[in-house]
C-alpha cells in the first residue's frame, strides 16, 4: 500500500518513483477537479492505459458496519476528492480471510471478506481532502471508515489501474 496527498510539496518525487500507469493515475487525480465532475462509473485512458475512473458520493460508517475488500486485477487508488474526514483501515492479505462474497471473475473484481473488526490486526490511515491511497491486490482495504461517532458525506474517486501494465508482460496473472 502506498498513500500520500496531491499538496505534498514531495508529491512530485513520489509519483515519479511508481510505474508509469499509477503515476499518470495520480497527476490525473492533482489535475482533474473530481469533486465537481457528474457521479458515474467511467471508462477512461491514462498514459495510454485503460482505466475505470469511479466518482462516488458516500457516507462514511462505523469501521463494524463495513466489509473488508480486495481485488486481483486491478490496482485502486482511492482519493477523497471533497468531504471528510474519511478513515480507512487495511491490513495484508495473509490468506487466512474467510471469503463473504466473491465476484473477481465478474467486472467488478472485487472479493469481500468477512468482518473481522474486532480481531483484525489493521492500520488506519486518516484521509483529508487531497489524500490518496493505493492499494494494491495483496492490499486488504476497508474505505469510508467515519471518524469519531458522526457520519460525514464524502467524494471518493476510485482509479482503478490494471495491474498488467505496472509490470512487465506475462509477470501478473492471478489464478
Amino acid at each position: 500500500m502506498i498513500y500520500g496527498n496531491i499538496h505534498n510539496a514531495f508529491f512530485e518525487q513520489q509519483a515519479a518513483m511508481l510505474p508509469a500507469s499509477l503515476c499518470a493515475a495520480l497527476h490525473f487525480l492533482r489535475d482533474t477537479d473530481l469533486a465537481a465532475h457528474e457521479p458515474g462509473r467511467f471508462e477512461i485512458e491514462l498514459g495510454g492505459v485503460p482505466m475505470i475512473l469511479q466518482v462516488l458520493d458516500l457516507h462514511t460508517s462505523p469501521r463494524a458496519a463495513l466489509r473488508p475488500e480486495i481485488h486481483r486485477k486491478y490496482i485502486d487508488v482511492q482519493f477523497l476528492a471533497a468531504g471528510g474526514p474519511e478513515d480507512a483501515a487495511y491490513y495484508n492479505d495473509d490468506g487466512t480471510g474467510e471469503t463473504e462474497e466473491d465476484l473477481l471473475a465478474t467486472a467488478r473484481d472485487i472479493l469481500f471478506y468477512k468482518n473481522r473488526a474486532a480481531d483484525a490486526r489493521e492500520g488506519r490511515i486518516a484521509l483529508e481532502v487531497g489524500t490518496y491511497a493505493v492499494y494494491l491486490p495483496w492490499d486488504v482495504h476497508v474505505p469510508a471508515v467515519q471518524t469519531g461517532d458522526v457520519s460525514c458525506p464524502i467524494r471518493k474517486i476510485v482509479l482503478k489501474v490494471p495491474m498488467a501494465a505496472c509490470l512487465p508482460e506475462g509477470m501478473w496473472e492471478w489464478k
